[in-house]
């Protein structure tokens, strides 16, 4: 049995991908916990603040899209792995703050080099509250007049934004927290069709 590693959050809505990667990482000694969506795993870092971040980027409730931005503002010596089927290669998707990115579909072999390199990867610093990263997140609604709605979770205080889309495109804007009253930088991506999303390689690894 190897020794003991660092402490591994993973962040996925579907059970059966959680438990897989809570068998592998623990199998190899990493102490491992799980959480169905951003807002448990919000819960879970303030009771234990893990060294690694390993999150799904299209879950309900909280969307990876913003875990990833409070994790990065809040909490910026987690080292964060990005995992998706919405987007393919190896670099970590243009504006989404992580230090890594693995696409599912990939091996597991590939999941464990990128857990490996985590060690010598330079790690991106936070930011100035100046040029703070936006607010990443999914078309994810209509509201009544038809128009594209999104709802965005407030990176300061959770507070859950509805922001309505104006044209096409790749919207960007600003809005102002009902709730904490603070600045909220957004961004609307538009990943690639989902490829082979919830599924794992299972080739053997030594």
């Amino acid at each position: 049995m190897p020794g003991t590693r660092a402490r591994v959050l993973i962040v996925d809505d579907k059970p059966s991908i959680r438990t897989i990667l809570s068998l592998v990482l623990g199998e190899l000694g990493y102490r491992v916990r799980s959480a169905e969506d951003g807002f448990s795993a919000l819960r879970e870092i303030r009771q234990d603040i893990p060294e690694i971040l390993l999150s799904d980027l299209n879950m309900p409730g909280m969307s990876g899209f913003e875990l990833l931005s409070v994790v990065r503002r809040r909490y910026p010596a987690i080292q964060v792995i990005l995992m998706s089927g919405s987007f393919s290669g190896k670099e970590v998707p243009s504006g989404i703050p992580a230090d890594a990115f693995y696409q599912k579909g990939s091996s597991m072999s590939a999941l464990l080099q990128i857990f490996r390199a985590l060690p010598q990867m330079k790690r991106r610093t936070s930011v100035p509250d100046c040029t703070k990263p936006p607010v990443w997140n999914e078309r994810n609604g209509i509201d009544p007049p038809g128009k594209a709605q999104v709802a965005i979770a407030c990176p300061e205080c959770l507070d859950t934004l509805p922001v309505t889309l104006e044209g096409a495109g790749l919207p960007a804007g600003e809005v102002y927290c009902i709730c904490c009253g603070s600045s909220v930088q957004y961004a609307i991506a538009e990943p690639q069709a989902k490829q082979n999303q919830g599924h794992f390689g299972m080739e053997s690894v030594r």
